[in-house]
Formats: C-alpha cells, sequence, structure tokens
C-alpha cells in the first residue's frame, strides 16, 4: 500500500475508535497504527537489521520503541505511545531525544499513532526548539504524507531531511530577529535610521511613531516541496475529490515508478523541452500524460515546448503540472502538495518502445547522448 493509502485508513480507524482512546493501549496503537505507517514508509518491519523493538545501544539502557537502520546503523528512533496519551508532557520528547544524542541518531519521532512529532535530537538549541514537523493525521493527510514521507527508507538514506531542517533553522532565527526588531515598544536606532534613508520625506520621529504603530508578520514559505508528486510513497493516491477519470488515457502500460534519487547534472539542466522536440524525443503529435491521485490528465505539446491544458497555456512543465493538481483535487489544495517537478511529473511515449517515459528519463538520455 502507498503511503498516502496507509494514512488514510489510519484516519478511518481513528474515527471508529478514537473516542475509546483511554482503552486502545500501547501495543493496539502500534499494531494497528504505528507500524502499518513504518511499513508503508519502505521499512521492512520483519527485518531487525532494519526495524528493531526495543532498541537498546547497551543492555543497561532504556529501551526505545523503534529504531530504524540503514547498513545496521540506528538512524531514526521512534518512541510510541498509547492512543490519546499527552505528547505535551516533556518527559518523552526529553527522554528519547537525550538517549539519541548519546547514541548518535540525530532523528526522533514522538507519536501516539493520531499525531507525529519529529525532532533533531543534535540540535544546539533547548528541547522545545529541537521540534521540526508535527502532523495530526485526522487534520489534513496531505501535510502527513509529504511530513511522514521524509522519514521514508529512501529520503533517511539521503538525509533529505537535514537539507530541509537547515532552511528551517535558518529561517527560524531570522524570524525571531525580525520579530525581535519590529515587535519591541521602542524601535532600533538602526531599523529608524535605514527606513529614513529609503524615505528620506519623513523625519525620525515620524518613522518611530510608525514604527511602534506597527503589527509586522513574516513567513517562510517551504522553498520545495517535501515530497515529489509521483515519489514511489505517492504512487496510486486515492481520490480525494470524489471525481474519477479514466484509468488509462492512452491504452498504454503506466510508467514505471520512479528510480531513486539521482542528481540531475548541469549538462541535464541546461536541456529545454524545446531541445528534446529537435531531437525526436517528444513529438507535438503526441500529448503528454500525467497522472496523480488515480487520476489522469492530457496536455498538448507546443513547438516552442510550452503544454496546452484546460484551454490554458503554460510556459513551464512545472506551472502545467499544478495546473493539473488543481483541477484533480480543487482550487484551495496547499501550496506544499501543488508545487510539482514537471519533469518527472509528465510522461511522453518513448520513441523506441512507444511505452510512457519520464520526461525526466528522456532528457537525461539526451544529455548523455550530446
Amino acid at each position: 500500500m502507498t503511503l498516502y493509502d496507509t494514512l488514510k485508513q489510519c484516519v478511518e480507524w481513528l474515527e471508529r475508535h478514537g473516542r475509546q482512546a483511554h482503552r486502545i493501549g500501547e501495543q493496539n496503537t502500534k499494531a494497528s497504527l504505528i507500524e502499518p505507517v513504518i511499513s508503508a514508509l519502505e521499512w521492512d518491519i520483519l527485518d531487525p537489521d532494519e526495524v528493531h523493538r526495543e532498541y537498546r545501544r547497551r543492555t543497561t539502557d532504556n529501551p526505545v520503541d523503534y529504531a530504524l537502520l540503514i547498513m545496521r546503523t540506528p538512524r531514526l528512533f521512534i518512541e510510541a505511545k498509547g492512543l490519546g496519551e499527552n505528547l505535551d508532557d516533556p518527559r518523552w520528547a526529553n527522554q528519547t531525544i537525550s538517549y539519541a544524542a548519546v547514541a548518535g541518531v540525530e532523528w526522533v519521532a514522538l507519536t501516539d499513532g493520531a499525531e507525529w512529532r519529529i525532532y533533531n535530537a543534535h540540535a544546539p538549541v533547548p528541547v522545545e526548539q529541537k521540534l521540526f514537523r508535527s502532523v495530526r493525521l485526522v487534520e489534513d493527510v496531505d501535510e502527513a504524507v509529504d511530513v511522514l514521507a521524509l522519514l521514508s527508507k529512501n529520503d533517511m538514506r539521503d538525509n533529505r531531511i537535514q537539507d530541509l531542517w537547515k532552511g528551517y533553522f535558518v529561517d527560524r532565527q531570522v524570524r525571531g530577529a525580525l520579530a525581535d526588531l519590529f515587535g519591541g515598544q521602542e524601535p532600533p536606532r538602526e531599523l529608524v535610521s535605514l527606513i529614513v534613508k529609503q524615505v528620506p520625506n519623513l523625519s525620525r520621529a515620524e518613522v518611530r511613531a510608525s514604527l511602534m504603530r506597527a503589527r509586522a508578520t513574516f513567513d517562510f514559505p517551504a522553498t520545495a516541496p517535501l515530497v515529489t508528486s509521483n515519489s514511489p510513497l505517492n504512487a496510486g493516491q486515492a481520490v480525494r475529490s470524489g471525481r474519477s477519470g479514466p484509468s488509462d488515457l492512452t491504452g498504454s502500460r503506466s510508467p514505471k515508478a520512479p528510480s531513486a534519487r539521482t542528481k540531475v547534472s548541469a549538462a541535464e539542466r541546461a536541456l529545454t523541452v524545446a531541445d528534446l522536440i529537435d531531437a525526436g524525443l517528444l513529438s507535438t503529435r503526441r500529448p503528454l500524460t500525467a497522472e496523480w491521485r488515480r487520476e489522469q490528465r492530457q496536455a498538448e505539446l507546443l513547438s516552442d515546448g510550452s503544454l496546452r491544458f484546460n484551454g490554458q497555456n503554460y510556459k513551464s512543465l512545472s506551472s502545467a503540472g499544478e495546473a493539473v493538481k488543481m483541477d484533480i483535487a480543487g482550487l484551495d489544495l496547499k501550496e506544499s502538495t501543488r508545487a510539482t517537478d514537471g519533469w518527472e511529473f509528465w510522461t511522453a511515449p518513448d520513441p523506441t518502445s512507444g511505452e510512457p517515459e519520464r520526461l525526466k528519463e528522456l532528457r537525461r538520455r539526451l544529455a548523455d547522448q550530446s
């Protein structure tokens, strides 16, 4: 099952049994809500060299509910609590984070099955600031997919979560500094001077008074989706919008699942859709196809490399991909879910075999030939 399907089943289970949380207990929570998610994240729950229950670094240590290992080295600790347990109790996070820091494990997840919290145990900040992401399944399954996919075996192997953490950690400090600059009763003199230089027709007193009236807020949106739309974890997501579409618009087989992430070379990045058309790898006589949440859509490929979808022209593959997602799920689709790697999202018939192939693979093929 995909991660999306698994989380949907968890939500349905919670809707059936959530009112009896006090009777569920930790073991039932693990079996019904936590271990299915670990499995959907592509960890082999039957292999103790990969998923080690009741893990102890030393025999005298208190056990961690789950240690997820790569090459027999722990990469993630999961501390499980019974459904409905108070995750705000500082004992739970403190205990596991402290142990992870000693054991050299950077990432910790704390969960009661309904809510997941992810911590960076090595962050040089107080425990409460080590929290990186938290999600409640019943509130937003799409967000839960994005966040929990960071704990997948492939993503933990690539340490992708570390790259996202770095940006988050920097943004949080910058946000705090900005809040201090703009949130005090008395604005800093340096800030007043800077604004006076920008707006010389205002006096320092006027700028100072204006800053004291200001109620500034700062938003740092994610610069990239947490998980690519066509990740194996998301492939074949259930249709939330309720609209049904044809299972196969072209009559051909579905494209093969994306391979493990491969670094895109500079030669690949230099290539455009028009280059693939000129090389004969794409044809304007054949539409491009995209599949998302078990629905397929097609777009007309134009000679300049742009796409026409639902009567609108899109200059990039990614913007056309976003339009497809909104056509399937609605205009209120979250920005983080809307973001799309167009080269991964769209497929076209392979000019040799006729089978659907992702444009990213066709681009790589052309770069290799150059």
